[in-house]
């Protein structure tokens, strides 16, 4: 038997056709069109399943589950996608809707962040764990929470938007209206502005700093940027990168106080900086985190999945 899991993303629908052993076949991805009727979604939906099954030879009978990791409020109890401030989704039943054009009995729906939290406690990092939570620096802060083995998002299927924890009272406006999120401060958006802001503060000074040369090899500033500068040797790159990462270990040792999860893991753009991202994160978790040096520590990890964790966690929600 195998499974499907799909990527609903505002650009792009991704799936997977997946084996039980948690390894990805083949993938296929098409246009959202998110300004369509959601109707039209769920048709390439479908369409995106019967291609993988045909391609491989197979038919419905032999897929045994489809997951859907969606943006906003998943249901998952109903099928059904309460809100997507990207898509065009108000109390949408998609699980059925799916079912209608793909007939498959078992079809869930999960956040997409939730979904590929799920993939990496199945699959990734946080495999033979039963308490993980996966961070995704990408735009924003992505969540996902894993406690005994099932994701928690809450009673009203909201929970898990760790981005949106304050870290700074009364700090920078963040996009959801708050002020002082740490997704204001730690996603690849803010490590972009701050950036930005130290190139300025260079130029006004009249400091030289590489990061101007690494801005202007890509054609923009990015999250990239400082770090590369600053493998170049660049102070001022440096000082970016150390401002970040106590943001971010502020907000990661905020997680270990509260779950105490076996692993976090950290995905998205940020996360292929590797050791350059790790390392001076560990010594301030330790340092700050409730109990250190006598409670057993949470292992900090890179995500191992990739893009595809919200595939093969979709594919594998309820297992």
């Amino acid at each position: 038997m195998y499974r499907i899991g799909i990527d609903l993303g505002g650009t792009n629908i991704a799936a997977g056709l997946v084996s039980e052993d948690m390894r990805i076949i083949s993938k296929v991805s098409v246009p959202t069109g998110a300004s369509r009727a959601p109707e039209c979604i769920v048709d390439d939906m479908a369409a995106a399943c019967r291609r993988l099954v045909s391609e491989a030879g197979l038919d419905t009978g032999d897929i045994a589950a489809v997951g859907i990791a969606s943006p906003g409020i998943a249901n998952h109890d109903d099928g059904v996608i309460e809100y997507a401030n990207n898509l065009p989704f108000r109390r949408f039943p998609i699980a059925s809707m799916l079912r209608e054009r793909f007939p498959v009995d078992n079809i869930r729906v999960e956040n997409d962040a939730n979904a590929a939290a799920w993939g990496e406690a199945v699959a990734g990092a946080a495999k033979g764990t039963s308490n993980s939570v996966m961070i995704t620096l990408g735009t924003g802060v992505g969540g996902g929470i894993i406690i005994d083995g099932k994701v928690q998002s809450g009673f009203n299927y909201a929970g898990g938007e760790l981005g949106h924890i304050v870290i700074r009272a009364g700090g920078r406006k963040c996009s959801c209206g708050r002020c002082g999120c740490w997704e204001a401060y730690s996603s690849a958006t803010a490590l972009t502005a701050m950036t930005e802001e130290k190139i300025e503060e260079c130029r006004a000074a009249g400091r030289p700093t590489k990061m101007t040369e690494f801005a202007a090899k890509r054609g923009k500033v990015s999250a990239r940027t400082a770090y590369e500068a600053m493998r170049a040797g660049d102070e001022a790159a440096a000082e970016v990168v150390d401002v970040y990462s106590r943001y971010l270990a502020c907000g990661l040792t905020n997680i270990v106080n509260i779950f105490q999860p076996e692993v976090i893991s950290i995905g998205g753009g940020i996360s292929n900086e590797k050791d350059a991202l790790l390392e001076p994160l560990l010594p301030i978790i330790r340092k700050e985190q409730y109990g250190g040096g006598i409670v057993k520590e949470t292992r900090i990890r890179i995500a191992e999945l990739g893009n595809d964790a919200g595939i093969i966690g979709a594919a594998f929600l309820g297992l």
